[in-house]
């Protein structure tokens, strides 16, 4: 690990271009980032916080195909969304470029072009799958099979989703071309491949050695894992008609690998920012003086911690990531995200149902970010951290506070008297949070600083709950003064310490407060005065409002109808039973009625005892249904019934015949209902 570096480059995964961005994205990258790199420059660090869209590969040829427009439609509709998205949850970075730009693509081809002309590729001839009736070879997420580890029979080309193996198309059983849906072929095609066997000793004595203690478990255990099982040479082309031209005579029709050109977008967003600033770019990349940290999912490990570096390393001249604190995955309700099947929370629709509450999403997904392990997100969780944390702990204190300062003083910090032994141990103890914070932001516990910044919201509830000073201020208004003086300096401490976390709060509250640009982050160890007496504050103003349940109830009913949209869309029809004979079906006394009373039955849950007019009698049948439909609803509903069913005694009432029923797309139960103008009696056949 880096000590004193002079400057950091800090990368957040390049999201793709073919949707919005979601919860998870925010939790697993773009808050944690965004954190560390507020944060840093709050120390006053030179930072250079990097991202940009990833605008290649057969994600956004799939979207494209999908939607009938143009992979440059999809990625320039998908682009300003997520843009968008960023600046409106703060996500401060310092440069947000495009893989389509042509620094980029010029910066990836002399990538290349380097580590060719260095001899560093295989060139090798191999059988690849191909779709004959689209004409096309098929890249990996444009093929579908049975992951040969798991079992699962929806793995994708390059990666299981379901037990995280990375895979080679070639590996699938069963393979399916998702164009077509025919069987594809092998057939030979030329390709460039890093050899990443050449590389193990490196990785090993880097990695394995060097960031044994201070990476994360989960980090560390799925390097090591690929390590011990042995590297193999990796494909950095592709045949795809979208992406990177391979820059080398004989490979017409090649791409460069989406996940090649990615990680170089870091470098060649850097260029772009550097170039805007009047900047020397290198030394941010190249200076062994500079901690290079990448934020990004435990779905892109391989890549960051075992690709793009043999790739940095065969190209010679570049530093090596000092970090790479990827988290799990943030699961939404039991289930786990997916922009295919709409099961997300996108940001762009967040805020138009809970406008002006970036923090609030912020702060719950940082409390319970998936760090080590995959953590799930609900509403009611969402709902919970914002009452009973935001507004009954943070916005409490904040609150009573400047109300009681306006009331009292018109505002002005009073000046304060002797201060007792609580008021000195109280600000004591608020001098030793700046550094227990840092100390976890700096391990990347992001949850654990979190939950710190909260404990100094709790410093100063627990001060007034003890003092009293609205109690005090009847007889000693003068121990009032610096009662309130010493929970000015909490709420001012607040204002600084939130900044990383809460940006839109620590504004409100340092405008509030009048106190903006005044402070700094060191300011809070070092004196007791953040706040002076005589200084005038505002009127108090709600940083945080309450979330009702009728608000919360609206998003699960949301997530819920989209549960029922993708069943419907998936359900499949039963297959059809063995074949009959005509003979077999005219047997069957099919025949037209009506409802005309119902009851439960007695004692069981799932029964209702009905009498039907069948048209040739008024009979009783026993029918499960009782857990779909009440008595009350279904009298008077027309029928199919099964008359010549043989009587069956069901607890002790006989049933003479069966109501014909099927399920709908939800699972839910449905009359098989005949045509209004029909009879009861009449015969179905």
């Amino acid at each position: 690990m880096l000590q004193n570096p002079k400057r950091y480059t800090i990368t957040a995964a390049l999201p793709y271009t073919n949707g919005p961005i979601h919860i998870g994205h925010l939790a697993g990258v773009y808050v944690p980032s965004d954190i560390y790199s507020r944060y840093l420059r709050m120390q006053g660090k030179d930072v250079a916080f990097i991202c940009g869209s990833d605008e290649h590969g057969v994600a956004i040829s799939m979207k494209a195909k999908k939607e009938g427009i143009t992979p440059q439609e999809v990625i320039n509709k998908y682009d300003g969304i997520i843009r968008k998205s960023f600046i409106d949850f703060g996500i401060s970075f310092d440069n947000y470029s495009r893989t389509s730009a042509k620094i980029h693509h010029d910066t990836a081809s002399e990538f290349f072009r380097t580590l060719y002309d260095k001899g560093d590729f295989i060139e090798e001839v191999t059988e690849q799958l191909y779709d004959a009736k689209a004409n096309q070879f098929l890249a990996d997420r444009f093929v579908v099979g049975t992951c040969p580890k798991c079992g699962n029979e929806e793995a994708y080309g390059d990666q299981c989703e379901k037990c995280g193996s990375t895979l080679n198309a070639t590996d699938l059983i069963n393979p399916k071309s998702t164009i077509t849906g025919e069987t594809p072929i092998l057939k030979s095609t030329k390709h460039w491949f890093l050899p990443l066997d050449r590389y193990t000793d490196f990785l090993t004595e880097w990695i394995l050695v060097g960031h044994k203690n201070d990476w994360k478990p989960n980090v560390y255990g799925q390097v090591k894992s690929w390590v011990d099982g042995g590297l193999e040479p990796r494909a950095v082309t592709r045949d795809l008609d979208w992406g990177i031209d391979v820059p080398v005579e004989g490979a017409e029709g090649k791409k460069l690998y989406v996940w090649f050109d990615a990680p170089i977008g870091y470098i060649s967003s850097t260029k772009e920012w550097a170039a805007r600033e009047g900047k020397d770019w290198e030394p941010y990349w190249k200076d062994e003086d500079t901690k290079l940290v990448h934020f990004i999912g435990k779905d892109n490990i391989v890549f960051h911690c075992i690709i793009f570096p043999a790739m940095l390393k065969a190209e010679g001249s570049y530093i090596l990531p000092d970090n790479v604190p990827a988290n799990e995955f943030l699961n939404l309700e039991g289930n786990k995200l997916s922009t295919s099947k709409n099961w997300a929370v996108w940001l762009h629709e967040y805020l138009e149902d809970f406008p002006e509450k970036q923090d609030v999403l912020r702060y719950a997904l940082t409390a319970n970010a998936p760090e080590t392990k995959d953590n799930d997100f609900t509403w009611k969780d969402f709902q919970a951290r914002n009452n009973n944390e935001l507004v009954a702990v943070f916005g409490n204190f904040i609150n009573r506070v400047v109300v009681l300062t306006n009331k009292y003083y018109d505002g002005f910090i009073p000046t304060p008297n002797e201060l007792t032994e609580i008021d000195e141990a109280t600000l004591t103890e608020l001098k030793a949070y700046p550094a227990v914070i840092s100390s976890s932001v700096e391990r990347y516990r992001f949850r654990e600083a979190l939950g710190e910044l909260m404990n100094v919201a709790r410093l100063g509830n627990k001060y007034l709950a003890d003092e009293e000073p609205w109690k005090v201020m009847k007889d000693n208004p003068e121990r009032v003064k610096t009662q309130m003086y010493v929970a000015l300096q909490i709420a001012a401490a607040l204002s600084i310490l939130s900044e990383p976390f809460l940006p839109f709060t620590a504004t409100k509250l340092s405008r509030i407060l009048k106190n903006e640009g005044k402070l700094k982050w060191s300011d809070i160890a070092e004196t007791s005065d953040l706040i002076p007496a005589g200084h005038q504050i505002g009127e108090a103003e709600l940083l945080f409002a309450k979330i009702e349940d009728e608000e919360i109830q609206k998003q699960i009913d949301k997530l819920e109808a989209t549960k029922t949209a993708n069943l419907a869309e998936n359900k499949q029809p039963e297959p059809q039973k063995d074949l009959i004979q005509f003979e077999d079906f005219a047997k069957m006394d099919l025949r037209v009625g009506t409802i005309l009373e119902a009851e439960k039955m007695p004692k069981a849950n799932k029964l209702l005892i009905l009498k039907v007019d069948t048209g040739i009698d008024v009979r009783t049948i026993v029918s499960g249904i009782a857990e779909s439909f009440s008595p009350e609803e279904i009298v008077g509903k027309r029928v199919t019934v099964l008359a010549n069913l043989a009587p069956r005694a069901l607890r002790g009432v006989e049933s003479q015949g069966m109501i014909l029923m099927t399920t709908n797309a939800e699972g839910k139960l449905v009359f098989v209902n005949p045509d209004a103008e029909a009879a009861n009696g009449e015969t179905i056949n």
